[in-house]
């Protein structure tokens, strides 16, 4: 495993602090698959929970993965150990939803927040999502949405929630709820020489109305906003 804790220090304070009394939301997603984004989402989330007064999410896009979950559960010694699992969203609300719904035996839809658990990590501070794609019935699809509600409901619960997005060239979640959050910060491998792929992520997610927040060279070092533009004209 590589340790990018001296990098996800410099990266948390490269975002600057949150505003007062608001939870940040700061997603991670990348160009390409492979890029590392998942590995620094969760490293960074791993940071925050040891420096957040209250809880901080780490709420995985990637719902048919469940990578960050598996990844979690796979290293206790690293992250603490996982525990019973509650709802994970707390008021009802859903980033996604599922088509067509799932029949109650009352002949109501379920509710689409039904598929997604919250497991505690360790102590308790730490929340990492899992999506329960088992209980999806044959011809169901899910559809990440462009809504806030999810988002702002969650804040109330949090310091802060780490987001982390499937590639952008797997899926274009991260695009989708990029106007939602605070900052998206950008993963590219630290061998990887082309950086046209980042900079259309880049663009797509300015064009919705998101905020990137700067490039983050897995493997190697955090890089600041203003960097950006000279490497990403």
């Amino acid at each position: 495993m590589v340790d990018l804790s001296a990098e996800v220090a410099e990266l948390w304070a490269s975002l600057g602090p949150p505003a007062p009394g608001r939870a940040r939301i700061v997603q991670f997603a990348s160009a390409r698959r492979g890029e590392g984004a998942s590995t620094v989402a969760r490293e960074f989330a791993l940071f925050a929970a040891r420096r957040a007064a209250r809880r901080v999410w780490l709420v995985d896009l990637d719902l048919f993965a469940s990578s960050q979950h598996a990844a979690i559960d796979a290293a206790p010694d690293r992250y603490g150990r996982l525990g019973q699992p509650v709802s994970a969203s707390p008021e009802g609300q859903a980033f996604f939803t599922v088509r067509p719904p799932t029949r109650m035996p009352d002949g109501s839809d379920a509710p689409d927040a039904r598929f997604l658990m919250g497991y505690p990590v360790g102590e308790g501070r730490f929340w990492v999502t899992r999506f329960r794609a088992d209980v999806l019935r044959g011809g169901q699809s899910v559809h990440i949405l462009p809504s806030a509600d999810y988002w702002q409901v969650l804040r109330r619960y949090a310091d802060v929630i780490v987001v982390d997005g499937p590639s952008a060239d797997r899926s274009q979640s991260a695009v989708t709820v990029a106007p939602f959050m605070d900052q998206t910060v950008l993963v590219v491998a630290a061998d990887q020489p082309d950086v046209k792929a980042p900079a259309q992520l880049r663009d797509a997610i300015t064009a919705a109305g998101g905020r990137p927040a700067g490039l983050f060279f897995n493997r190697a070092s955090v890089e600041t906003p203003g960097l950006v533009k000279a490497i990403l004209p």
